[in-house]
């Protein structure tokens, strides 16, 4: 594990899960292709509670609170390392109690910028390129962002911890930038892997960090192409009735039931061995248990891949 006086020039990465899974998708893929090793972990228990128990076969198992791990990469041409926070959850209360405590946990490990990925929800289209907005803690970030051509948030809010990290950013005198990835508002509960990579495009360009974006890209079309189709589907079946009644159609919530067969089990525990022998192949991974909504039985062992330096 790194020591925080090894660290050149950190820039903080922070994501949670959130809309579309948009913002910890991205961060999980920057962790996978960069090959990112285990930092520390930040406790701050006593900001969570427990609202449930998990039982396996019959047996109630220990209750167990969110956990938030931190994954170093060592930039070889030594501009910037990058820090990666992954928050399991975001706190019910004391959210911002709770960034105030990063903030100064951040600074142990001599970080210079904090980022933040987020989703936003608009009614494009699938098909359509995600645009990527931003918003900035000072002028300087802000400039960067411009030369960037980026559209700028000029007014309005950024819900949950990715904004509110950059409050206490803002707070502490620190550069922090938000960046949020468009994805269709009425797919907000399923994944949108375009956002998370034209998040991703952007941040490769504003930090010069080449990231190999062609798993997420091949992921994106065929997501686009589900949707897509999904949307079309919705709108012959429901269109006419909704607009009729006024009333808007319920959209699914997943694109497959979540459950698991035994020849299911069996591909994930491959995708574990091979993961564990090729970091990169994490994302797949990641896609599969989205895919079957069993990443949260899994989350541990999962970010377990990244413990130690392959």
């Amino acid at each position: 594990m790194d020591e925080p006086n090894q660290l050149n020039a950190p820039w903080l990465v922070a994501v949670w899960p959130g809309m579309g899974g948009v913002a910890v998708n991205a961060g999980i893929y920057l962790m996978a292709k960069l090959h990112m090793n285990l930092l520390a972990e930040f406790e701050v228990s006593e900001l969570f509670d427990v609202d449930h128990v998990e039982v396996k076969d019959g047996i109630v198992q220990a209750g167990r609170r969110p956990r938030n791990r931190l994954y170093i990469w060592r930039d070889p041409k030594e501009k910037h390392d990058l820090v990666v926070f992954i928050g399991e959850a975001q706190p019910p209360l004391g959210k911002y109690a709770f960034c105030q405590k990063l903030m100064v946990y951040a600074q142990k490990f001599g970080i210079e910028r904090v980022v933040t990925f987020a989703a936003w929800a608009t009614q494009m289209h699938p098909e359509h390129e995600a645009r990527v907005c931003g918003a900035a803690t000072n002028e300087a970030a802000l400039a960067e962002l411009k030369r960037l051509d980026l559209e700028i948030l000029e007014e309005g809010r950024i819900g949950g911890l990715n904004g509110v990290l950059l409050g206490a950013a803002a707070d502490a005198k620190m550069s922090g930038i938000c960046l949020l990835g468009e994805m269709p508002d009425i797919f907000s509960q399923l994944p949108f892997p375009k956002a998370s990579r034209a998040i991703l495009e952007v941040f490769s360009e504003m930090t010069g960090v080449e990231i190999d974006l062609n798993e997420i890209s091949e992921q994106s079309q065929v997501l686009e192409q589900q949707l897509g189709e999904l949307l079309a589907q919705v709108e012959e079946t429901y269109g006419r009735q909704a607009l009729e009644e006024e009333e808007e159609p319920e959209y699914p919530t997943s694109l497959e039931e979540e459950t698991l067969d035994p020849a299911d089990r069996r591909r994930i525990e491959k995708l574990f061995e091979e993961s564990a022998q090729d970091r990169s192949r994490a994302f797949e991974l990641k896609q599969e248990l989205d895919r079957h909504g069993v990443f949260d039985e899994y989350e541990d062992r999962f970010l377990d891949l990244f413990k130690s330096p392959r």
